[in-house]
This record gives C-alpha cells, sequence and structure tokens, in this order.
C-alpha cells in the first residue's frame, strides 16, 4: 500500500497550527509530535474556513 497524499497543503497546516498555537511543537517534533486533540482542531478549524470561503463565493 503506497502513502497516503495529504488533502491539505503544508502552507496551509502550518497557517492553522500557528493560529491554534502549536507550531512550535510540529517546528520541534514534526507532524507526528501535535496531540490528536490538536490534530482535531486544525481539522475543524480548515473545515471552518473552507465553510467560510464557500459563503463568500454565494455572495
Amino acid at each position: 500500500m503506497g502513502k497516503r497524499r495529504g488533502v491539505m497543503s503544508d502552507r496551509l497546516k502550518e497557517e492553522i497550527a500557528k493560529e491554534l498555537g502549536f507550531y512550535d511543537t510540529v517546528q520541534k517534533e514534526g507532524w507526528g509530535g501535535i496531540k490528536s486533540r490538536d490534530a482535531g482542531n486544525m481539522v475543524k478549524r480548515a473545515v471552518q474556513m473552507a465553510q467560510e470561503q464557500m459563503q463568500r463565493d454565494r455572495s
């Protein structure tokens, strides 16, 4: 089985990690070093951002 490709760009993940306050962990330990709660919050924020963009696109 091949490695799964991420849906979010690295730039977006970094932006969200900075916004949520755990980017320093990412820099020190990589993405595997973040807590599962932080990963979940990152996904929630990405979904929220996508929904906000869809709202703006409709206007």
